[in-house]
């Protein structure tokens, strides 16, 4: 039961961390490199030196389909990565699939054959509004925003928004509820 759940997932996030390592620094693993139920992977070297964000890698990964890992906890500049029990294998390959495809990204940005402010990373999440508009202004393919490597262009899951500046809401909350007053008797 319960122990093999937690034995399934610690072995799903030390998978997961083998699979990136050689793609992104890990955080907090053992002298034999294993970590616990989750692994944190650190983004910071990377985007201090091409000026691509977490929150670019996480809107990226909307593109392949996935709902972002948690950002920036418990350190600033982080993915925790937690799979849990229930993630097949086919589904942690696919995710970690994604995470290298965007790791060469980053490395396009990096190299200067994308502009740091105009790029997938930086474009993410592309809506099929987006791809499909008369003008397509970026210097990628229309092609690389809508479907990066690996996505199946038949199951392509499509935001219905783009990028919203989440901080800006998270501090200025605009309640479009009715007043207290309206719910009096």
């Amino acid at each position: 039961g319960l122990s093999r759940a937690t034995g399934v997932a610690v072995l799903a996030a030390n998978y997961v961390a083998a699979r990136l390592r050689d793609h992104f620094p890990v955080l907090y693993s053992g002298n034999k490199g294993l970590v616990a139920h989750e692994c944190i992977l650190d983004l910071r070297p990377l985007t201090k030196a091409t000026g691509v964000s977490v929150d670019d890698v996480a809107k990226r990964l909307i593109d392949y389909g996935f709902h972002a890992p948690t950002m920036s906890f418990p350190v600033a500049g982080t993915l925790m990565v937690e799979p849990t029990e229930s993630e097949d294998l086919s589904e942690l390959d696919r995710f970690c699939d994604a995470m290298i495809a965007i790791r060469a990204e980053i490395d396009e940005v990096g190299a200067g054959r994308w502009p740091v402010g105009d790029n997938p990373l930086s474009n993410a999440p592309h809506t099929a509004a987006m791809v499909t508009a008369d003008e397509w202004p970026h210097p990628y393919p229309r092609s690389v925003g809508a479907y990066p490597a690996g996505v199946d262009r038949a199951g392509k899951y499509w935001p219905p928004v783009r990028r919203i500046d989440g901080a800006y809401g998270d501090r200025n909350l605009v309640c479009s509820c009715p007043s207290p007053e309206a719910f009096e008797d």
